[in-house]
């Protein structure tokens, strides 16, 4: 009786079990990752000094350098922002990203409408130097 060896297996079947792991990764990774929402316009967030890097939020307020703003990706008024978070104010924490070009009294202006929305943490969103 004569056995076949392993080493007689053609290329193609040494192949398939790799490409099968690859494909597996690939769907894996595709079904796992997140994928980050765009700003809705370009914010240019100011330089910081120091600091620690801060997890992902759900609640987002940018700030743009013309002053305008916008909650979780919407565009909204001052009055929009105002009854968006009186919703949300339960979260307890906001991230601002406030452009670095952006008068600090319109910041200090969101940041008081968050305040009176009930939010009591803020993280203003800086970058690294």
């Amino acid at each position: 009786m004569r056995f076949a060896s392993s080493s007689s297996k053609s290329g193609e079947e040494r192949v398939l079990p790799l490409i099968n792991v690859v494909f597996l990764l690939l769907i894996f990774f595709l079904l796992a990752g997140r994928l980050a929402a765009t700003d809705p316009f370009p914010v240019e967030a100011p330089l910081s000094l120091g600091g620690e890097r801060i997890g992902g939020h759900d609640l987002v307020v940018h700030v743009g350098a013309d002053g305008s703003l916008a909650f979780n990706g919407t565009v909204l008024s001052e009055a929009g922002l105002r009854s968006a978070i009186a919703h949300r104010a339960s979260y307890g924490t906001v991230r601002i990203k406030a452009d670095g070009q952006v008068e600090a009294r319109r910041v200090i202006v969101v940041m008081e409408i968050l305040r009176e929305a009930g939010i009591e943490r803020l993280e203003l969103l800086t970058r690294p130097e």
